[in-house]
């Protein structure tokens, strides 16, 4: 059964689908409001709730200006001293409880019948996710528009392994995340199967800042490989934990968003949310 978080979401999607669609006849509330077949006000009030600003000021933070001003900042800072030491701002803060423990051959080998996994589902600002944890952290983390689908998917991960539905306190404390209540956030483990090099991509994503943006080639410089963009963009679509890990500020050089594993208007979405979050 769908919730009302979902059902808002499934509404703001569209909406944001339209506005990008539409952006450059500048489409204003009333004809917004018709498309996802909402009054103005519900819709302006429902829309303000969510993203925290206008529809309009959303718009703004979704144009290839904001985000190519984005890329310009973050290529300067990507690797500095700062911001490897978490110096960059608030916008940071939550990266900075972010810890990576790859897994071991032994832990995946066979299909990953040594271990023993949990897993539940949840709804966030973006829809409902199925969050799946070891006992030494999170291992999986994916949009789940269907709970099926969803389980089947992580299950093809480690075929062998053991699952247990239950909502477990490593799950709890990751879930923060969303709510942005980081006084109740303690280190989130993160407990990955992947290669060294994935490995050392996903912990690059970890340094761009909440509403910030990078490219490809941006990253590879930052792990001292800048001939390997193309192998970055393997690594950034093969990550295994949505949003914690944020893949989702990465996007293409010219400044388009570009694609997503979870849907490119799932991912305008979260540049959107976080950019108002942070107040650019």
């Amino acid at each position: 059964m769908e919730t009302q978080q979902t059902i808002n979401y499934q509404r703001i999607a569209e909406a944001i689908t339209y506005l990008k669609d539409n952006f450059k006849t500048q489409p204003n509330l009333d004809e917004v409001a018709e498309k996802v077949h909402i009054s103005p006000f519900h819709f302006q009030r429902m829309f303000s709730d969510w993203a925290g600003i206008s529809p309009k000021k959303f718009l703004q933070y979704l144009s290839i200006d904001h985000a190519k001003n984005m890329l310009k900042q973050n290529q300067a800072t990507l690797a500095d001293t700062a911001f490897e030491t978490g110096l960059s701002g608030t916008g940071r803060l939550h990266d900075l409880f972010m810890n990576i423990e790859g897994m071991t051959p032994a832990e995946y080998k066979n299909g990953g019948q040594s271990l023993y996994i949990n897993y539940s589902f949840a709804e966030t600002p973006f829809g409902q996710i199925l969050i799946a944890s070891t006992p030494k952290g999170i291992c999986y983390m994916a949009f789940a528009d269907e709970q099926d689908e969803a389980f089947e998917l992580l299950s093809e991960q480690f075929p062998n392994a053991g699952y247990s539905q239950v909502v477990d306190t490593i799950q709890q404390n990751a879930l923060y995340i969303f709510t942005q209540d980081w006084s109740k956030l303690n280190q989130v483990k993160l407990h990955l199967k992947g290669t060294a090099f994935q490995l050392k991509v996903w912990e690059a994503l970890l340094r761009i800042p909440m509403g910030g943006l990078t490219d490809y080639g941006s990253i590879a410089q930052s792990i001292h490989s800048p001939n390997a963009s193309r192998a970055v963009g393997s690594a950034v679509g093969s990550n295994p934990v949505a949003f914690l890990i944020p893949c989702h500020r990465v996007i293409r050089s010219t400044g388009d968003f570009g694609q997503y594993h979870w849907g490119t208007t799932r991912k305008t979405a979260m540049i959107g949310w976080e950019a108002a979050r942070v107040g650019y």
